[in-house]
């Protein structure tokens, strides 16, 4: 048995969207990042593809993620990014992963594995150039690569920070960014670390900042299909596009006709104006099809868009199917894609739900069943 709500996973799309990347990084090394299992895409699948295509390393957000990966039969380096704790440690170096140290807290701890396991472990540090959230400062940055030179068992890979603004391409604040990231690392030149990859660009750092590429870019959703400035992004990006890579589709489990006057649903949010057809849909807020998606959604059927109507519940939603030809139990109804010459994609849900298009696919692709597709 197969859920009536499917998230299909386009391979050539990944494929497509990882050459558009790779092309505007030039001679810089590229890093996917597949956290959050692949952006709601999935993780394993999308990092084997992108490897197969010629991926230097991957970004992962907690170590249990590159312990997958690894599992999984990727070899490629893996930067955990998100921090790294005295519990995980002895498994990210059992794993061969990247630790992206913070501060030097966690110098001893990874020496003591690294010796224990006979390894010596390169690490990545991550200085805090003005994103605000994570990382050294600038000025404590020269004691905390010594520190790192000076602690048995540990090397020096690299060193990152982010941008917190690359999705503005009005703002200036990615030159001031990357201004200080550059004056801070040039330091290294004369602390004797031998080869120390520098990255920054994530995907609007990859598109939008000038001299942003350094030695490795680390896009995230422009390789799942959209820009990181949404529409706007959309709108004026030039060729080759980026291809969403996600479709979200369920099937009618009912069709149903209801006189003019009809209260929908919980609360009866919505009321028919006229004798209508509804379809009833299986997929609620449980699926991440959220409940502030109520009387502002669309879905597609039979390539047509047909209005959301009363509340959207936990596993029910309701079309309004009047204005269709005849739907019937079981048609395909498309909530992200396209079906048809019509086309649902994740900037319009996000505008619906209040948010970016990233959370839209993460929800829709962690809580559904997934599938690859061509």
């Amino acid at each position: 048995m197969e859920s009536l709500n499917r998230i299909e996973i386009s391979r050539s799309a990944l494929i497509h969207n990882f050459q558009v990347c790779r092309q505007w990084a030039g001679d810089s090394a590229v890093l996917p990042l597949v956290k959050a299992d692949g952006y709601g895409h999935g993780m394993i699948d999308c990092a084997r593809i992108f490897a197969e295509q010629g991926a230097a390393a991957f970004g992962v957000a907690e170590a249990i993620e590159g312990v997958r990966l690894r599992e999984a039969g990727i070899t490629q380096p893996i930067l955990v990014l998100v921090g790294v704790v005295p519990q995980t440690v002895a498994d990210m170096v059992k794993a061969r992963l990247t630790p992206v140290v913070t501060d030097a807290s966690i110098l001893p701890e990874l020496s003591r594995a690294a010796r224990a396991s006979g390894i010596e472990l390169g690490v990545h540090l991550k200085l805090d150039a003005g994103m605000g959230r994570q990382g050294t400062l600038p000025a404590d940055f020269v004691g905390l690569v010594q520190a790192v030179l000076a602690t048995p068992h540990l090397r020096l890979d690299g060193v990152m920070a982010h941008f917190p603004l690359s999705d503005d391409r009005r703002s200036d604040n990615s030159a001031t960014v990357l201004r200080i990231f550059q004056e801070t690392t040039a330091v290294l030149a004369g602390l004797n670390c031998g080869k120390c990859c520098l990255h920054l660009a994530n995907s609007g750092g990859l598109f939008y900042v000038a001299g942003a590429r350094l030695d490795m870019v680390r896009p995230g959703i422009a390789l799942y299909g959209y820009y990181p400035d949404g529409a706007a992004g959309a709108a004026a990006a030039p060729e080759p596009r980026l291809r969403p890579v996600m479709r979200y589709v369920t099937r009618i489990i009912q069709v149903r006709r209801v006189p003019a006057g009809s209260g929908l649903g919980y609360c009866h949010l919505f009321t028919t104006a006229r004798p209508s057809t509804i379809a009833v849909l299986p997929v609620g807020y449980a699926n991440g099809y959220l409940r502030n998606l109520t009387g502002k959604a669309c879905a597609l059927v039979g390539g047509r868009r047909a209005p959301v109507v009363g509340r959207i519940s936990m596993n029910l939603t309701l079309v309004d199917v009047t204005d269709l030809p005849e739907p019937q139990v079981g048609d395909e109804v498309v909530l992200l894609g396209r079906q048809g010459r019509e086309e649902i994609d994740a900037d319009e849900i996000a505008g619906w739900m209040g948010t970016i298009n990233y959370e839209a696919l993460c929800l829709f692709g962690q809580l559904n069943a997934r599938m690859m597709v061509d």
